[in-house]
């Protein structure tokens, strides 16, 4: 279990980043985690440098957004190799899709959750935001690097409750959003997003597990740039224990600074 934990935990560290094959639009920084659309509402398709291994999330954080368009960022899976295509296209959807073996959810700042017809999903209540792991079938993601946090300032405290309730808009600057696939018994996969914690469900299913599958990330109209998180799979750390319980018993961040700890533990805690 545990060299398969690290085996995970280095794979992620290598797929945390964008493909060098992009939209004609978004600029990359040095380090290919951050994607930028530099002009225009479209040519904005991202992927994943590496297909991604059952289980594994591919994060982003939503770093800007830009006034005066309609629509927000799309994520989703490809079996097409980014390499192979002659051209990326202008959108994800529908270009992206018609191309065939892509499949591609549109984030809207309600209304995430996929109800499949036929399916009866029973009401679930959301997991506490200082459990260790979100579980996803049989996956277990590190919930730490799920949720983005405010920094700490004037509104930190009513940010905070939102992060606790998980209610910050999907759409939102600091929004997290990810996606992964879960192989089922009959040898397909289920496509998973997870946007701040939370599992909206399967989006899409039957997927060819059996293909290497990109992660799509679509830097779309008012989304203008994001960020690439690593996600390190695992036991979490001492440290990360520590700031999952402080967080737990207090009130907002600014309040951190009033306990009698090291300074390096109060930054930790306070910022992501």
């Amino acid at each position: 279990l545990k060299i398969a934990a690290l085996a995970m935990a280095a794979r992620c560290r290598l797929a945390a980043r964008f493909h060098c094959v992009h939209g004609a639009n978004v600029r990359l920084d040095a380090s290919r985690t951050r994607a930028t659309r530099v002009e225009s509402f479209a040519n904005g398709l991202c992927f994943s440098q590496e297909p991604l291994a059952p289980g594994q999330i591919f994060l982003v954080e939503i770093e800007e957004k830009e006034l005066g368009w309609c629509g927000h960022l799309r994520v989703g899976l490809t079996a097409l190799d980014p390499q192979s295509l002659e051209v990326v296209p202008e959108y994800s959807l529908p270009d992206l899709v018609n191309m065939g073996d892509t499949w591609v959810f549109a984030i809207t700042r309600s209304h995430n959750r996929v109800t499949v017809e036929g399916d009866e999903e029973p009401a679930r209540a959301r997991s506490a935001p200082w459990e260790p792991f979100l579980l996803i079938e049989q996956v277990r993601i590190p919930r730490d690097a799920l949720v983005g946090r405010s920094r700490p300032g004037r509104y930190s405290h009513i940010l905070d409750d939102l992060y606790k309730m998980n209610v910050l808009p999907a759409t939102a600057r600091r929004s997290r959003i990810g996606v992964l696939y879960t192989p089922q018994p009959d040898g397909t996969a289920d496509m998973h997003i997870v946007i701040n914690g939370e599992d909206m469900g399967p989006s899409a299913r039957h997927l060819p597990a059996a293909r290497p599958l990109y992660a799509v990330v679509d830097v779309f109209a008012s989304t203008k740039s994001v960020r690439v998180i690593p996600v390190e799979y695992g036991f979490p750390s001492l440290q990360t224990l520590c700031r999952l319980v402080i967080q737990k018993h207090i009130v907002h961040r600014l309040a951190i600074d009033g306990l009698d700890l090291p300074p390096p533990l109060k930054s930790f805690c306070k910022h992501e």
